[in-house]
Formats: C-alpha cells, structure tokens, sequence
C-alpha cells in the first residue's frame, strides 16, 4: 500500500505541476494578446493622425499689397490669417441713425478681415459718406476719412464673393478702381441696382436700419444722380462684435 500511495503521491505532483504550467501559459498568451491589441489600437490611432494631419487643409492667408499713393489714415495693414470665419454683426453708427450689419466672414474672409481691422482701428470714425447715387444705381458709398472717394488704407486686395453676385436692397459691398483693388471704400445698397455688373466683392448685408438709409437717399444728391450727399451723413463709430 506504501507503493502505491507514494506513486499516487507522485502522479498528483506531476498532474498539479503541468496545470501550473498551463495556467501560466495562457496567462502569457493572454499578455501577449494583450499588448498586440494596445499596440495595434496606437498603430491605427497613429494612422489617423497622419491621414488628418495629411488632410487638413492650409489655413487660408490674405494678401494685402501696397497701394499707390500714401494712406488717408495710416493703421497699418491687417493680419494675414483672417480673424473670422463664420458671419459677423457690426454696427455703423452715423450722424443720421444707426445700422446694423451682419459681415460674411465664411464667403469674404479677406474682406471681413480687413473692414474689421480698420474698424477696431478707429479708421472710420468721423469720416463721411461722400457718394450718393440713384437711378439704375441705388448706392450710398463711405469708408474714405479723406471724404472725397480719392482715400484709402494705403494697401489693396483682391476680389472675393463676385460670382454671381446680385446688388439688391441690403447688400453691403466694396467699392474699387478695378478688379482686385479694393481698399477701405464700401458703399451699402439702399434700393436693388440690378444693372451693377458682378465686379464688387458683396461682404455683409443690412439687417437693420434700412430706414436711415432710404431717409439719406430721399434727401438726394449734388449733383442730382450721383455726388455728395445733400444729407449730411458722418460715420461716428463702427463697431464690430466681440471687441
């Protein structure tokens, strides 16, 4: 009986010893598993990375060149990468009443950009509108402090948002001397001008006070269809929000 319980003994040790090692083998295995999943998880992360960082595109910079002649009031030029990219309220405040206006930062960044900048300048302030027209033309022009349509920022750039573009009431535009010329001149659409060509970059639109607008235009002008406005017209402020 002694022989047999000490082979019994021996057998269990044996049975016990490769439970061990297989409990430790699978244990390793599941290690290795594991890992391979974690390292596999960083390689695909890794991947999206670099398809994202592959894929996103090249943020969008403006050129503002030098313009001929000197600045009517010299603020310097705005930044290159636009500070707005969705729509923008402002706020002209005139001698004749206030309007509100909402700008397209998503269709004319560079513009936004750049009427933005002059605004936080103060560029603007105690300048007049010194353009009224009517006809096929329905316009009231501003944004020269030299407040005789010779004046500027002292830089130009190039047109945006002209295709297709349509000047009905309420449209806010840049004026210019050519294609890609436009400086620190809008004019603001009071009734539809239906016969302007598509060559004015459209940046915002009025959402309030139409009201002033059509009171200045109602006044006329010097000389009649298109000169100084015979209601005086002062731009106070212009306000941007947010700033």
């Amino acid at each position: 009986m002694a022989g047999k319980d000490r082979k019994k003994q021996l057998a269990r040790q044996r049975y016990e010893r490769q439970q061990q090692r297989r409990r430790a083998e699978q244990a390793r295995a599941r290690r290795v598993k594991i890992v391979g999943a974690v390292v596999a998880v960083a390689v695909v992360a890794a991947g999206a990375a670099v398809i994202v960082a592959a894929t996103r595109p090249d943020p969008l910079r403006c050129a503002y060149d030098a313009a001929q002649g000197k600045a009517a009031k010299n603020v310097g030029k705005p930044p290159a990468e636009p500070a707005y990219e969705k729509a923008v309220k402002a706020t002209l405040d005139t001698s004749q009443g206030k309007v509100e206006m909402e700008l397209d930062g998503a269709k004319a960044p560079c513009t936004v950009n750049s009427f933005a900048f002059l605004a936080q300048k103060n560029y603007f302030d105690k300048s007049d509108c010194h353009r009224l027209t009517s006809g096929g033309l329905n316009v009231l022009q501003c944004g020269d402090p030299k407040g005789d349509g010779t004046g500027g920022p002292g830089y130009q750039f190039a047109n945006e948002n002209t295709e297709g573009a349509k000047y009905v009431k309420g449209t806010l535009a840049m004026a210019n001397s050519g294609p890609d010329t436009n400086g620190s001149q809008f004019f603001i659409v009071y009734a539809d001008s239906n016969d302007l060509p598509a060559d004015y970059t459209v940046f915002g639109k009025i959402t309030s006070g139409m009201d002033v607008l059509e009171k200045i235009a109602k006044g006329g002008s010097e000389p009649q269809g298109d000169g100084k406005p015979k209601t005086k017209v002062t731009i106070q402020d212009v306000a941007i929000a947010g700033n």
